[in-house]
């Protein structure tokens, strides 16, 4: 596509009606592309079935943007950026749902946690499927185990010593295991620990 034919499709290319772009940004903390991220997000929901295993992670997109989410993530290494939640497939690496993070979600409940909240949110079109989801230590706990359980979806995570749900034979064991060791609760979670 040549400049010229470039610079009049985004002379006339708009996201946001300008007529009520100060009402919407009382509500909405991504009002520029909101509209157009959720109809992204519908086609990838409708166009595409993920396979048994999931995984839910974040991605930080590079930017430079001045805005009140721009994320600082210092192990990154671009430092800066934009910061979305989102659940590919673990085969095809296509991405099935996503969502930006805004800072604090209104849409959360009293109680939940943030990563509890991600990955059900995340999950909610795969919830009684029977699929597995995989995590990292920042969304795996007990209790997010159990809410899946629930709802016919499995999960696989690491995690770590310090959580409070964690047995104290393993908190205490500071490495000293030289073996696997498996602990069932009574809720039908296996912690495996090597």
């Amino acid at each position: 596509m040549g400049r010229n034919r470039f610079k009049d499709i985004l002379r006339y290319l708009r996201f946001v009606m300008k007529n009520n772009r100060l009402e919407r940004l009382k509500t909405d903390k991504f009002p520029l592309l909101s509209e157009t991220w959720n109809k992204f997000i519908k086609n990838c929901l409708f166009c595409y079935k993920p396979g048994q295993d999931v995984i839910i992670d974040k991605q930080l997109f590079p930017s430079k943007v001045r805005c009140n989410f721009t994320q600082f993530m210092a192990n990154k290494p671009d430092k800066f950026g934009i910061k979305f939640w989102i659940l590919p497939n673990v085969k095809s690496k296509y991405m099935y749902n996503a969502f930006l993070y805004v800072g604090k979600d209104e849409l959360r409940l009293e109680g939940e946690s943030l990563p509890e909240n991600v990955v059900i949110r995340l999950m909610e079109p795969c919830l009684r499927t029977g699929r597995n989801v995989a995590t990292d230590n920042f969304f795996t706990s007990l209790k997010l185990a159990e809410r899946l359980k629930a709802k016919q979806t499995s999960i696989v995570g690491t995690t770590i010593r310090t959580r409070k749900e964690i047995p104290a034979v393993v908190c205490n064991s500071k490495g000293s295991l030289h073996y696997s060791k498996i602990l069932k609760s009574e809720s039908g979670t296996t912690l495996m620990v090597y």
